[in-house]
């Protein structure tokens, strides 16, 4: 099931540490690494190991749970582990933006009222900011007003880059901070000097068929799905298990080593 160097870790041949061979048993039933001398327990890491493989396959914590014969609230609680990690891995990881951005604010999560649109009752709303060929950043806001979207396009982009937004009015002020493109959505969405958001609403599309899985997610919790969804989104071409167990058990057992 597990494959490649994270098998090597699950069947301690490796150190999970410092990827080295030469980990010993001791008395206590935990393994010993003679290179970076780390201790933990082997029986413990093949268990997170084999959780974080079904969250990485993004099984849902209730088949996990039958299927590892485990308590449906202790998976769903690793889990959250996970996530939480995983959000925090995506705040230090972030750096600004530039060049072409895409910008666009999308609504998730219970039913809306009222008219289409801009309309936010009883709707969580996740801002996006794309860096074209690059990375997404996303940010659960109180509002769409333009003091609001503003602060996060200066906190997290570079000055002069080139903005493609929707006729937003929040986003009049862009043109003083770089070049801006609006997109007129009652047109082709692409035209032959790119002027389009394809790239963030590809995003968004890639984000709800996730969601749509899950039911009654507490809006406490909800910044951490919005910030798995950026990950795996940011990492969809790279080997995801590996950065996982870097993210989710590496730092864990690495408090417990000594």
């Amino acid at each position: 099931m597990i494959k490649g160097v994270a098998r090597k870790y699950f069947e301690g041949k490796t150190c999970i540490f410092c990827n080295n061979y030469g980990l010993y048993k001791l008395a206590d039933k935990r393994v010993k690494c003679k290179h970076c001398k780390k201790k933990y327990s082997l029986s413990q890491l093949k268990r997170d190991m084999l959780v974080l493989y079904y969250f990485y396959l993004e099984i849902s914590a209730r088949k996990t749970a039958k299927e590892l014969a485990v308590h449906y609230h202790t998976i769903q609680s690793r889990f959250m582990q996970f996530r939480k990690l995983i959000a925090d891995y995506c705040n230090k990881e972030a750096s600004k933006l530039n060049g072409e951005i895409e910008i666009d604010e999308s609504y998730f999560g219970g039913k809306r009222k009222g008219t289409r649109g801009r309309g936010a009752k009883n709707k969580t709303i996740v801002f996006g900011i794309l860096e074209r060929k690059g990375k997404i950043y996303t940010k659960i806001v109180e509002n769409v007003s333009a003091e609001t979207l503003m602060n996060e396009i200066q906190n997290k982009t570079l000055k002069g880059s080139v903005f493609y937004t929707d006729g937003w009015k929040s986003y009049a002020s862009l043109e003083q901070y770089g070049k801006h493109n609006i997109i007129d959505h009652d047109k082709e969405l692409v035209d032959i000097n790119h002027n389009h958001i394809n790239g963030i609403e590809g995003f968004w599309s890639f984000a709800k068929e996730r969601f749509h899985k899950y039911h009654g997610i507490d809006k406490q919790n909800y910044p951490f799905y919005v910030k798995e969804m950026e990950f795996r989104f940011n990492h969809r071409n790279d080997n995801v298990y590996k950065i996982l167990v870097n993210i989710c058990i590496r730092r864990q057992f690495s408090a417990d080593s000594t």
